[in-house]
């Protein structure tokens, strides 16, 4: 817990300590002044804990830095590592390095359209819609479980406990995304790869669940996303198609690459 008899001069000393780890990240101390819109003087003054900023001078910094006030009380190592499990010090190499490295060309933000097979009812599909957004430089993902597979799961169908939420990390040739409904009640695992189309806007892969195995149940299945971007039309009219469908129900290349004839493996 961070010290609250901390004096003027420790705090002082604290901010220009944080603030000359993150200004080694630009090649000029010159430069970074005038990105931040501060007298380079009085930025120095700031560099070597002779002066606190004025609180919106504050506010500024910290938005550029995507830090928070904490930056008078706390490491700056210690600010960028709290409460980023996957971008902290042990798992940052292995699985954050791919939250902060996916472009828009690789997987745009944006609606897209979902096609499966239903993991509680073999003969029929899911289509719906989930929406593909940035925060902080990284991906994520947002959706609604269908009415119709929550009901018959004896689930409540409102939209609180319909939601899920998910994360989207590259991977060598496609993208994987970590996805829960509300308190971690289930999750999947997503794995997608694009393929070849008119207008470069599809993926296909497989989701697979967390659920015990059963004789009778389905644990993995193919899975196409479709790109619809931010056109509302084409957002509006996936929508009204969403839900249960039978196989003759799919839109043609969904079917075409779901191949439903032929089993996952």
């Amino acid at each position: 817990m961070p010290n609250s008899n901390r004096s003027p001069a420790d705090l002082r000393n604290m901010f220009g300590e944080n603030l000359r780890v993150l200004a080694k990240k630009y090649p000029s101390i010159s430069e970074l002044s005038r990105r931040l819109g501060i007298n380079r003087t009085q930025f120095n003054r700031y560099l070597s804990g002779e002066s606190f900023p004025r609180p919106d001078v504050l506010d500024r910094i910290c938005s550029f830095f995507e830090v928070d006030a904490r930056i008078l009380l706390e490491p700056v190592s210690a600010l960028e590592n709290s409460g980023q499990t996957l971008n902290g010090p042990v798992l940052k190499e292995f699985l954050g390095i791919g939250l902060k490295s996916l472009p828009q060309d690789v997987f745009p933000d944006g609606f897209y359209r979902f096609s499966r097979r239903s993991f509680i009812n073999d003969s029929r599909f899911i289509v719906g819609l989930v929406y593909v957004f940035r925060r902080d430089g990284q991906a994520f993902v947002r959706g609604f479980e269908a009415k119709e597979a929550m009901r018959q799961q004896g689930l409540s169908v409102d939209a609180s406990a319909r939601e899920f939420r998910g994360y989207v990390t590259r991977q060598e040739d496609g993208v994987a995304m970590v996805i829960s409904r509300r308190n971690s009640m289930t999750c999947s695992f997503n794995y997608l790869a694009r393929v070849a189309s008119f207008e470069n806007n599809f993926w296909v892969g497989y989701v697979t669940r967390t659920v015990r195995e059963s004789a009778s149940g389905t644990r993995a299945t193919r899975m196409v996303y479709e790109h619809l971007g931010q056109h509302r039309t084409s957002v509006f009219d996936a929508a009204r198609g969403a839900g249960f469908l039978t196989e003759d129900a799919l839109m043609p290349f969904h079917r075409r690459l779901l191949q439903p004839e032929q089993p996952f493996r």
